[in-house]
């Protein structure tokens, strides 16, 4: 009876140790945390699509609901949420659903026979202007609180890796058929297109999934920092870097010591000074492409000695432009990657 009892008590303590079962995951409280930000609280919209819209709702299955989250839109605002758990992307879907009371679409998996050629001719009459003329996406691929847009709602990238790994065949078909009521996607059953010809079209973008063979540029395979060693003094390298930046078109802010504001005043090292530097017009431009450039504008330039090596260093842009997600600011980070690695170069020569 006592070994009984001892592996009841056992028993009980493990349950005790182990605490109270996993809750469920909670989809509103998941959903205000991943997806509010961009598609609105209540699922209005705002950089996102509106979720809430009953077209949508009647225009897309769970599956592509699961799979938008899980896999996102490269090259756009919408990360991808790979780290949630199957249990995690089917709250926040079911909070989503919870918006709209109608039935719950479902399309096949079947691939739609179509001439791609002819579809590609019927696209650019009547769906370049919205969604671009390569399936890029609407003008406003980041965050548009900086400037106006061209449409209410920011047309989807159809030429996406995403949308083409979530979006079936027979979803494309629909929405061409179909439309989205109360957004600029009309139906084209309406607009005079025959059934074969909508054919034709979701054929030519279903043809964008051959564009889509490299694999996006992932954030650890690229340095954070560019650092260059060089052969000058401090001042003398400092002096150097701010030489390269204005024969850049670049105009001086200031110089400071690194530690500034850090410590009380006169304790900050003089062996760590930062360079600013901004050109006004790139720093506009980048802005209204996408306001999240902002953490790391104006540019700066860091200068460190240590035991007598004197190192320059700047953030690297490339980097900073995969974590935005956003294909039309990549240019602009490849460009200043360009611009700093020529100026550090310069002052290190």
């Amino acid at each position: 009876m006592t070994g009984k009892w001892l592996q009841l008590s056992l028993l009980a303590l493990a349950l005790t140790l182990a605490g109270p079962a996993a809750a469920e995951p909670n989809g509103a409280r998941l959903y205000a945390q991943m997806c509010a930000v961009c598609h609105g609280d209540a699922g209005d919209g705002g950089v996102g699509v509106p979720l809430r819209l009953p077209a949508f709702q009647d225009g897309v299955s769970d599956d592509y609901l699961k799979q938008t989250i899980r896999l996102g839109r490269p090259g756009r605002v919408m990360p991808a949420f790979d780290h949630l758990s199957e249990a995690e992307v089917e709250a926040i879907v079911e909070h989503i659903r919870g918006w709209h009371e109608g039935e719950r679409p479902e399309f096949s998996q079947a691939r739609i026979a179509g001439d791609a050629q002819h579809g590609k001719q019927l696209y650019a009459q009547h769906c370049a202007q919205c969604h671009g003329d390569q399936g890029q996406g609407g003008q406003g691929t980041g965050v548009t609180f900086s400037r106006p847009r061209d449409l209410p709602i920011i047309a989807p990238a159809l030429n996406n890796p995403g949308f083409l790994a979530a979006a079936s065949d027979a979803m494309i078909k629909a929405t061409l058929m179909q439309g989205r009521e109360g957004t600029p996607m009309v139906s084209f059953r309406d607009q005079g297109l025959s059934e074969q010809e909508i054919d034709d079209l979701v054929a030519y973008v279903r043809s964008f999934e051959q564009q889509h063979t490299e694999p996006a540029a992932r954030v650890e395979d690229i340095e954070p920092v560019l650092v260059y060693d060089s052969p000058y003094s401090l001042e003398e390298t400092v002096e150097a870097v701010e030489r390269a930046a204005v024969g850049r078109n670049f105009r001086l802010i200031r110089r400071q010591k690194l530690e500034e504001g850090l410590f009380p005043e006169g304790e900050a090292s003089d062996k760590q000074v930062m360079v600013y530097f901004c050109n006004f017009n790139f720093l506009y431009d980048a802005l209204t492409i996408d306001p999240r450039v902002g953490l790391f504008l104006p540019c700066r330039v860091t200068v460190v000695e240590r035991e007598g090596q004197v190192q320059v260093m700047s953030i690297n842009p490339k980097r900073l432009s995969v974590l935005f997600n956003n294909e039309r600011l990549d240019r602009a980070c490849d460009e200043m990657h360009d611009l700093y690695t020529a100026i550090l170069e310069e002052a290190t020569f």
